[in-house]
């Protein structure tokens, strides 16, 4: 579990296929490792990683074919900055909301503007997410636990503080990037309450959309 404060930000050093899937270096800046063991989840924009070695300056994890698919891991390169954050601990301050660190889906910094001091971001959801996502709201974006200021449909708007912008990846954001979006777990968990008898009933059989986006970005060589 996450809090959605971002602790630093690091950058992707080697983004390597391994089996069909990616093992990636994070080079982490000035996030202290030093309580840091292997087996440990470290976020990254968003994405629950596990750190499987530790080379002094950073951390290697592997990403699977499902985070592949399902975030905007898939655009990031040697170079790009992300978000970093450790997991909770029975003694963190609890100073964003909840957050686990499974990304529900990809959204789109669709416009930017300037709002005094601070910046207006506009965002467009997924469309099957939009039920999730309410004004005045949680909602996380590449890890950063943030409030909804507005909704209109699958969009929605943040206003985002200088000390946000400086601490965060989000001072890159334009329009048309990608971000990776977690909903609020309580949103989640009701709407699975709400079914009633029917959640035991099986799921249609998922679409093999994943493994034809994983070939075409050559990940099923």
């Amino acid at each position: 579990m996450f809090t959605g404060i971002i602790e630093a930000i690091g950058t992707i050093r080697a983004l390597t296929p391994k089996g069909g899937d990616v093992r990636v270096r994070v080079e982490t800046g000035k996030l202290d490792l030093s309580d840091v063991k292997l087996g440990d989840s470290i976020a990254v924009n968003g994405v629950c990683l596990t750190a499987v070695e530790l080379p002094g300056d950073g951390f290697w994890a592997d990403v699977s074919r499902e985070t592949l698919a399902r975030t905007a891991f898939i655009d990031l390169k040697a170079g790009s900055r992300v978000n970093l954050e450790k997991a909770l601990t029975p003694t963190s301050r609890l100073g964003g909301h909840l957050v686990s660190g499974h990304v529900d889906g990809v959204g789109e910094i669709i416009a930017r503007d300037e709002n005094a001091r601070a910046v207006q971001f506009r965002v467009r959801a997924p469309a099957e997410l939009a039920r999730y996502i309410a004004m005045k709201g949680s909602i996380t974006v590449d890890g950063t636990s943030l409030t909804v200021n507005a909704v209109d449909g699958a969009e929605f708007e943040l206003t985002i503080v200088p000390h946000t912008l400086a601490e965060t990846i989000m001072v890159d954001y334009r329009p048309g990037r990608q971000v990776n979006l977690e909903v609020d777990l309580l949103a989640r968990y009701l709407e699975r309450l709400l079914l009633g008898d029917k959640a035991a009933e099986p799921a249609k059989k998922a679409s093999s959309l994943t493994e034809h986006f994983l070939a075409e970005h050559g990940y099923l060589k």
